[in-house]
């Protein structure tokens, strides 16, 4: 089996993927942009060979690099990034190598676009915020009146929550018009709510492998705009709601053979047409894993190896491997440079050692959502997690 990765030095950890495919007998062939020297020893070692072009950006050079491949060790079975910057330029390199194992070009829409996302949400039975695509400001304040303010603004097809604006006011409205972006944008009702997920692997049939889900009490549009402490946790197990509206959801999409990370809200008060307080109401989906060190906190929590579990899935198109570890809640906090905290990043992983699960920096790209100093623990009890974050965000 000849699976093509591509960037799979970025984020850091994906070498995992890389090794464990490499260790159910696939032939890993690596497409990015970074010096090979470069690239962690772990990586160089998982990979049978490398093709390092000038950027990832530019189709032509990575086409050449997947036509090179192809024509030394044969058909290409997967093409796969596993990164949502990359999703279209996965599914255009399908559709022109005839690479079945993944959604072509003429399909990956429907996991790239949020307002697409809305009809699936409803053959899924799941609620999801009323929504106009922007086109002027006289529609824009039409739809205002009738949902009322705060209102969403983000584009209809983006990666996390980039260039996406909370509108509390006309001003706020008219402000964005007058610098809006030149690309589709969704203006979407606000809906008050945690952000509960879905994320797991499933495999061709649509059966899920794996799963588990974490919770962020922060959403990560006011972690970036407001650069709010980033903070969320893995649960230690999945609520049936969200399990329920999870697999209504990876059925509506027709999901298969992949990574997910399926985004709903929790409701924190009653949102009239939504539902009440405690419902799940659809987010976004995304056909990828969660980022940052996500992975590795369901490791941590679930006692898991979600990184092997894909490879069986590519390899196999089954799990092969039982894991029966303990479960516990795991955290993130991600402290931001500018901030003067009361304990140093040393100190909060001192006083935690017994707890600790990695402490490190978030690479600058994704610092901006994440925070740049990363410190992560596992907890039996949600107390636990919370007197954590207190320590972890107090400032002086």
């Amino acid at each position: 089996m000849n699976f093509l990765f591509i960037s799979p030095n970025f984020p850091e950890a994906y070498w995992h993927f890389c090794a464990c495919l490499r260790d159910n007998g696939v032939t890993v062939l690596g497409v990015g942009d970074c010096p090979y020297d470069d690239l962690l020893p772990e990586l160089r070692q998982a990979l049978t060979e490398y093709y390092k072009v000038d950027t990832l950006a530019d189709y032509d050079q990575v086409f050449r690099a997947a036509a090179y491949f192809s024509f030394k060790y044969g058909k290409l079975d997967w093409i796969e990034s596993n990164n949502e910057f990359w999703l279209e330029q996965d599914a255009r390199l399908r559709t022109d190598f005839n690479v079945t194992t993944g959604l072509k070009a003429h399909e990956i829409w429907k996991y790239k676009s949020k307002s697409a996302m809305k009809e699936f949400y409803k053959k899924a039975g799941v609620p999801a915020a009323r929504c106009l695509p922007v086109t002027d400001l006289d529609a824009a304040m039409d739809f205002i009146r009738q949902v009322g303010y705060p209102v969403i603004v983000k584009p209809d097809s983006g990666v996390g929550a980039t260039a996406t604006y909370k509108l509390q006011s006309d001003d706020d409205a008219q402000a964005f018009f007058a610098e809006k972006p030149d690309v589709p944008y969704l203006m979407e009702e606000f809906v008050p709510g945690e952000v509960t997920t879905y994320d797991g692997v499933c495999d061709s049939q649509g059966q899920v492998l794996f799963a588990a889900s974490h919770i962020s009490p922060t959403s990560i549009m006011d972690m970036v705009n407001e650069h709010r402490p980033c903070s969320y946790y893995v649960n230690r197990s999945i609520p049936p709601e969200v399990e329920a509206a999870g697999r209504a959801t990876l059925a509506a999409f027709g999901a298969k053979s992949r990574f997910f990370h399926l985004e709903f809200f929790r409701l924190t008060a009653d949102k009239a047409g939504l539902g009440k307080t405690g419902d799940i109401v659809a987010l976004e989906v995304n056909m990828r894993p969660a980022g940052g060190f996500t992975p590795d906190m369901l490791n941590f929590s679930q006692s898991v190896d979600v990184y092997r579990i894909w490879a069986d899935m590519i390899a196999f198109d089954e799990a092969r491997h039982s894991f029966d570890g303990p479960k516990s809640y795991c955290v993130y906090a991600g402290r931001r440079d500018e901030c003067d905290y009361v304990l140093t990043l040393d100190q909060l992983h001192q006083r935690y050692a017994d707890h600790a699960k990695l402490f490190t920096r978030m690479p600058d790209a994704l610092s901006g959502a994440m925070g740049n100093q990363v410190g992560i623990c596992c907890f039996d009890t949600k107390e636990e997690v919370d007197a954590y974050l207190r320590d972890a965000f107090q400032e002086k």
